[in-house]
């Protein structure tokens, strides 16, 4: 039975409807965490310091150190709760490609994962990083393709002409 669904895109390729949709279809309750979780919870001096997360006027993002040390602990705690029997759904931006995968890969080791990629042409996700007003312009071109570097997966969809819906039912019939 699947335990935990990690779905990895860029930045308004729009993961986040797609989670919530899911929440909807699946029979069980599953919890939805985040990278926009994690960075949330952290305190506003993490989010624009060389040690915790920076958001660079082109779209950039940049982790440093503190970063890495919390989204550690992080990945841990999501992958204790699995281990605990809540269902979770992870919407994640693999910001290093194939190396963020192995992070997940190994905290969830001993987990059933569903390997989702989310996929969205870049030009159609930077539309929508304009029109949502709450993103670094930019930051959904430049990762649209660079988080899915030597990322594998169990099922891909892509979001460029599908409904949140539409993915959500897709990926619920690969759940087991």
């Amino acid at each position: 039975m699947t335990e935990v669904i990690v779905l990895n895109g860029g930045s308004s390729s729009g993961k986040s409807g797609i989670v919530r949709c899911l929440q909807d279809v699946l029979p069980d309750p599953w919890l939805a965490l985040g990278t926009d979780t994690l960075v949330d919870a952290m305190p506003a001096s993490m989010r624009a310091s060389d040690a915790g997360i920076e958001f660079a006027p082109d779209g950039a993002v940049i982790v440093g150190p503190g970063f890495r040390t919390l989204e550690a602990a992080w990945i841990a705690g999501v992958a204790a709760m699995a281990r605990a029997g809540a269902r979770v759904i992870v919407d994640e931006v693999f910001l290093g490609g194939a190396d963020s995968q192995r992070r997940w890969q190994q905290a969830l080791r001993d987990v059933r994962v569903l390997w989702v990629g989310v996929r969205c042409d870049g030009a159609v996700a930077a539309g929508r990083e304009v029109a949502r007003g709450d993103r670094v312009v930019g930051m959904a071109g430049s990762q649209a393709e660079l988080v899915h570097r030597g990322v594998t997966y169990d099922l891909e969809v892509d979001t460029t002409h599908a409904e949140a819906l539409e993915c959500a039912r897709t990926i619920a019939a690969h759940v087991g």
